[in-house]
């Protein structure tokens, strides 16, 4: 009998705490509002985003606003058959102002993951150390129907649901290139940015594998959505 009080009482302050909480809690740590491309990352950030992961309606409604927004461009891309199907997948044009070297078909986590990670991430971050606003991403890919390491045998990789991006470079305004195969290492100020950026990534990302990873990342950065912010 103590125990159903118990559970009771509990029932009714969570009732009443609520409409509080919603007022009152910032975006980043409240549950109940939508996420936003613009909420800073946290544990309940994280939840709202593996929430959406079940749910590709609500998502690609996150991503109209972060359309609207200018925090990308995105087309909804037909569903893929086959070996490696994706279910409601959309194609990734541009973060906003920031150009890709190409189009990338993403699935809409890893789509509005990169949106959030670009936005507050690589581009502040690029106008205040670097001295230059970003101006484009280069990759090379993220679907592609395959184990990992291209493996003849072995489990999928991330990249065959569409649920991991390779960057390879990151260029400025003022013409700047840089890569992560060349910077990586180099004795200049892009190396301790790209390993700044990095580092940032894992907050936004299931899984970052940088350079220091092995030497089949010593040319890009893996950024998935499986795990729960692995960094290596």
């Amino acid at each position: 009998m103590k125990f159903l009080i118990t559970i009771g009482v509990l029932i009714l302050f969570g009732v009443a705490i609520t409409p509080v909480l919603q007022r009152y809690l910032p975006a980043a740590w409240n549950p109940f509002l939508p996420l936003n491309v613009t909420d800073a990352p946290s544990f309940i950030t994280r939840y709202k985003l593996k929430r959406l992961s079940g749910d590709p309606a609500a998502c690609i409604a996150v991503l109209q606003r972060a359309q609207k927004a200018g925090a990308i461009r995105f087309t909804e891309a037909g569903s893929v058959d086959g070996n490696c199907p994706l279910s409601s997948p959309v194609r990734v044009v541009s973060f906003g102002e920031v150009r890709l070297s190409t189009s990338f078909l993403a699935s809409c986590p890893l789509a509005l993951s990169s949106a959030m990670y670009v936005t507050q991430v690589v581009k502040p971050l690029a106008a205040s150390e670097m001295g230059s606003p970003l101006a484009r991403i280069d990759h090379v890919g993220s679907y592609a129907c395959r184990n990992i390491y291209h493996r003849a045998q072995g489990r999928l990789s991330e990249h065959a649901t569409a649920d991991a991006l390779d960057v390879t470079a990151f260029q400025l305004n003022n013409g700047r290139r840089i890569s992560v195969a060349g910077a990586w290492a180099a004795t200049n100020a892009a190396s301790p940015w790209l390993k700044q950026i990095f580092q940032q990534s894992c907050r936004y990302y299931g899984n970052a594998l940088g350079p220091d990873y092995n030497a089949a990342h010593a040319g890009h950065f893996h950024l998935g959505m499986q795990g729960f912010g692995i960094c290596r």
